[in-house]
């Protein structure tokens, strides 16, 4: 059938709107998230020498790597809770002013209590980011595009990895030229843009296509009134309008909240563990297969998989876009992270181990992408706000329990093969997780007249 031109020109307006919001707010989202992300995890890179420089055993490293989610856990219901309140714009900016300034003290931490207080405190500052990006990108997106944009959001993962770990390794082999411990160079000079950014965030974010005067008219008119129509749709679904009280305690309380919350918690795992110790694995193989790969070389093969990550997310999320199906993308690559890294350590050769973990990127950070647009679809207001948080503080704990469990099981067998079996199987249970979820839950609404004639 041939769209009648009102549809065509619709179709128009709507392609220009959300490439305009996209442009606007997504690339500048994603760089927060590198500079985010990278103060979070270049502890990996400082572990190679920081460790012996000032008497951190391998069992509290892990332990002080994983114990940064439970500050991240405790405050990031209530810092969401707080973004809906003040508004994204302000909030995220104070996440990144108090996240870059703890991230430089960690450049100054003199012992093991050091080191583990800060990590608790770098996850306080940064509770609430992540979440809150992903509710504020639901305030802009209309859910059709919604798993493609939170990708190209996610793309600040691979990428601080991908430029990340040769800049960590870099910084910390630049240490010596100026009389310094690499490790504490790299943690200021990575730390300083934080802050930075987060004075830009209060002159450059729009907490709402309301106050978009970046937008024409039109657009703006279009947009309002798409993700109002979105809104009501959800508001349908789910009864009479409740109280902001009785909206949080519905998230907090929701069965469908708490299943998304454990199923986030397995396909999680694999990219946490992979974020901390797939340095030290590298530098393990000197040990047991005779392969000496230096401080240089180890930030460029971490990058790989990261690399390749990136790549495949953005396939699988726009595929996952353009037939509107979610549980089965999301399963599928997170049963793919954990069979690829369970082979690989099974046949017990460097570069399959390397080939292995280039798999689990792929299939875990897909998985994560595509996952995100689920609680979009059945949650808004200050229920998604509160259930986002809850979804993300219970998955993120797997960044405790992945490095934790290896650390163990490490200290027991000297090797990070079993622990990497475990971190597997976790994996597949939220793989397996998502596609025994019953359909009717992460069902879509009926697309309109204009999605159709798009998609």
């Amino acid at each position: 059938m041939t769209p009648t031109p009102a549809l065509t020109a619709e179709a128009s307006l709507e392609q220009r709107c959300v490439g305009r919001v996209f442009r606007r707010i997504v690339p500048f989202l994603s760089v927060l998230y590198v500079v985010n992300f990278l103060d979070r995890t270049n502890v990996g890179f400082a572990a190679l020498t920081m460790n012996t420089d000032i008497g951190i055993s391998p069992s509290v490293y892990t332990i002080g790597a994983g114990i940064f989610f439970f500050g991240y856990f405790i405050f990031e219901i209530p810092s969401n809770i707080l973004l809906h309140r003040f508004g994204p714009r302000m909030w995220i900016a104070r996440i990144m002013v108090s996240w870059g300034l703890i991230a430089c003290a960690m450049g100054f931490l003199q012992n093991s209590v050091h080191f583990i207080a800060l990590r608790v405190l770098l996850g306080v500052a940064e509770a609430g980011f992540f979440p809150g990006v992903i509710f504020l990108l639901g305030l802009w997106i209309p859910r059709r595009y919604l798993a493609g944009t939170i990708a190209s959001f996610y793309l600040g993962v691979p990428i601080s990895q991908v430029i990340g770990a040769p800049l960590s390794t870099g910084l910390m082999a630049l240490g010596g030229h100026f009389h310094v411990p690499g490790w504490r160079l790299m943690f200021v000079c990575e730390g300083l843009p934080a802050i930075v950014l987060g004075v830009v965030c209060l002159l450059y974010l729009t907490d709402s296509p309301a106050d978009a005067k970046w937008l024409a008219e039109d657009e703006r008119a279009w947009l309002m009134s798409r993700l109002a129509a979105e809104e009501r749709a959800k508001s349908e679904s789910r009864g009479p309008q409740a109280s902001k009280g009785e909206q949080v305690r519905r998230a907090l309380s929701s069965p469908v909240v708490w299943a998304l919350a454990w199923i986030y918690f397995g396909i999680t795992c694999a990219s946490n563990s992979l974020n901390y110790l797939l340095p030290s694995v590298l530098q393990s193989f000197h040990e047991t297969f005779g392969l000496q790969i230096g401080l240089i070389m180890n930030g460029f093969i971490t990058a790989i998989p990261y690399a390749a990550a990136a790549v495949t997310m953005l396939i699988v999320t726009r595929r996952s876009d353009r037939v509107q199906e979610r549980r089965w993308h999301t399963g599928i690559a997170s049963l793919l992270a954990a069979v690829s890294i369970g082979i690989s350590l099974l046949v017990n050769n460097p570069y399959v181990i390397i080939v292995g973990f280039v798999m689990m990127a792929m299939g875990a950070y897909s998985s994560i992408n595509v996952f995100w647009s689920i609680p979009q679809q059945v949650l808004s207001g200050l229920e998604a706000a509160a259930g986002i948080a809850l979804i993300n503080a219970i998955g993120n704990l797997s960044g405790f329990f992945g490095p934790y469990i290896s650390g163990f099981i490490y200290s027991w067998t000297h090797t990070l093969t079993t622990g990497f079996f475990v971190i597997a199987a976790i994996a597949a249970f939220g793989g397996i997780g998502i596609l025994l979820l019953p359909q009717r839950l992460v069902d879509r609404v009926k697309p309109s007249p204009t999605e159709q004639e798009l998609g």
